[in-house]
């Protein structure tokens, strides 16, 4: 097959997650096609030029054919007009009940919500949400919130047959915040079987079908 583009990766941070298993995916399927630069090789970007389709950074200028620029990224704008944010990014919760430290009553879940080690990810929000329903039972019944305990998976598809995935459980822990359990997660092996990069594909479709069933219906 004749590749006629590359796909350059300008990154904010030095590392990122199930970063090995990305780097052998994008070097066993597309070789020098993909190329991550890290944050301490160009720098924050500064601006982008349409009109020159030219993307600058502290250390470095990059040209492109289509440029995909993600923003900061930071809890909605519903959450920053209620003040929920309190001026920050994120919203600040009590890590055992979701309830806002701004404002009693109101539960935050999901990626808006600060969930001390649990990433911002699809299945943290679902497990955040299976878990904020017996609590907020137990709370309008007068009973304790019961400790709930989170789980979360994230795949990543490299290619349509090639999967990689990150696992983790999750406590609150004595301090209050969220926490992994120790050994209780793990990631794919580097190294894998085309047959066990497929079986992790298929979960992940697998994972899709089955949270949006439970969303959606």
């Amino acid at each position: 097959m004749l590749f006629r583009s590359k796909l350059l990766l300008i990154d904010a941070k030095d590392t990122f997650s199930k970063q090995p298993l990305f780097l052998e995916g994008w070097m066993l399927l597309y070789g020098d096609l993909v190329e991550w630069l890290p944050f301490a090789k160009v720098g924050n970007l500064v601006r982008v030029d349409a009109a020159a389709k030219t993307v600058y950074t502290d250390f470095a200028e990059q040209k492109a054919d289509v440029v995909n620029v993600i923003a900061p990224q930071r809890a909605a704008a519903i959450a920053v007009d209620a003040g929920l944010t309190s001026g920050g990014d994120w919203c600040t919760v009590n890590q055992s009940t979701f309830e806002s430290t701004v404002t009693p009553g109101i539960h935050i879940i999901g990626d808006a919500a600060i969930a001390g080690s649990m990433p911002k990810s699809g299945f943290s929000a679902g497990s955040h949400g299976k878990a904020l329903a017996f609590i907020i039972a137990a709370l309008q019944s007068g009973e304790p919130p019961p400790q709930p305990s989170f789980i979360n998976t994230c795949y990543s598809l490299v290619a349509p047959d090639y999967g990689i995935s990150v696992a983790d459980v999750f406590r609150v822990g004595p301090e209050g915040t969220i926490v992994p359990v120790a050994g209780a997660g793990g990631t794919s092996p580097v190294g894998a079987s085309a047959a066990f990069r497929k079986q992790e594909a298929d979960y992940a479709r697998g994972w899709y079908a089955s949270i949006t069933a439970e969303m959606f219906g």
